[in-house]
């Protein structure tokens, strides 16, 4: 367990990571899973393994009661170089997916037979995040990135078309044209350009990062946890299916929300004057 005075130490794998990359995942402060690519001597470039690990990564955050929020990371300098194209190459041609049904989608898309994320994961991304990096980043809740990111959304480059979200999330973050702009040219751009066009929340410098990160899953996790969720998702469903659908969910959910033990207890903080302790009943 690590408290907020301790100097985290990450332990990528007990020698080296395999030559297909592997994704490590660590629990801090009892509520907060810091999930890491690592394959840093290929600038951790996605391989079929990689992918799937993530899923399973994603499903333990989602399924373990304990875990409150995700932090998404990387060892080495980059975040991402993007797709190992060798590696995934035939199952792009195929049309064949990366992740197996019924683990929890790492890019949130609702895609059948696949789980929908529930629980918040904070990206924190540094160097290089091409492609599936991007993708991988818009579909976490919050983004914090290194003042070194270098971005692009390259696919067009490669006679591929960006299908882990990014047509859907650039235009939604940044408008129709910024999203043209970085999506039809392929062109890279700068940690700066990628706050401007709201890709990413905050910009650090890369020795800051991780703990930037960490100190935001850390105020999440102090929060009631079925809030965080609930509030999450109301804004997905806003989102993706229009404010009436939203607005529907309010009383219900409210109504759940208020029965519950984390409710008494926010209630009996409030009038203790003192930080609530949720506990997820």
């Amino acid at each position: 367990m690590f408290t907020r005075g301790d100097r985290l130490e990450l332990h990528p794998h007990r020698h080296h990571p395999p030559p297909e990359g592997c994704v490590v995942t660590q629990i801090v402060d009892e509520h907060i899973l810091l999930i890491g690519l690592n394959r840093p001597a290929k600038r951790n470039g996605w391989t079929p393994r990689m992918f799937r690990e993530l899923a399973e990564a994603y499903t333990q955050l989602d399924d373990d009661p304990n875990l409150r929020v995700g932090v998404l990371h990387a060892f080495g300098d980059h975040f991402t170089a993007g797709l190992d194209l060798p590696a995934v190459s035939e199952y792009l041609k195929k049309g064949q997916k990366l992740t197996p049904a019924g683990l929890v989608d790492a890019h949130d898309l609702g895609l059948s037979g696949y789980r929908r994320r529930t629980k918040p994961v904070i990206a924190a991304v540094k160097g290089i995040c091409f492609t599936v990096g991007i993708e991988l980043m818009l579909a976490s809740d919050i983004t914090v990135a290194a003042d070194d990111c270098r971005f692009s959304q390259m696919e067009v480059a490669r006679c591929i078309l960006p299908a882990g979200g990014a047509t859907l999330r650039m235009p939604e973050r940044a408008g129709l044209g910024n999203a043209m702009l970085h999506l039809l040219t392929a062109d890279e751009f700068d940690a700066a350009e990628a706050y401007r066009c709201n890709f990413v929340q905050k910009v650090v410098p890369v020795a800051e990062l991780l703990d930037t990160a960490l100190t935001l899953a850390r105020r999440i996790a102090a929060q009631a946890p079925a809030a965080v969720i609930a509030t999450r998702l109301n804004v997905l469903k806003n989102i993706e299916l229009g404010q009436a659908a939203a607005v529907a969910d309010f009383s219900p959910v409210q109504s759940r929300l208020a029965s519950s033990e984390d409710a008494a207890e926010g209630v009996r903080s409030f009038v203790e004057k003192r930080p609530a302790r949720f506990t997820g009943r």
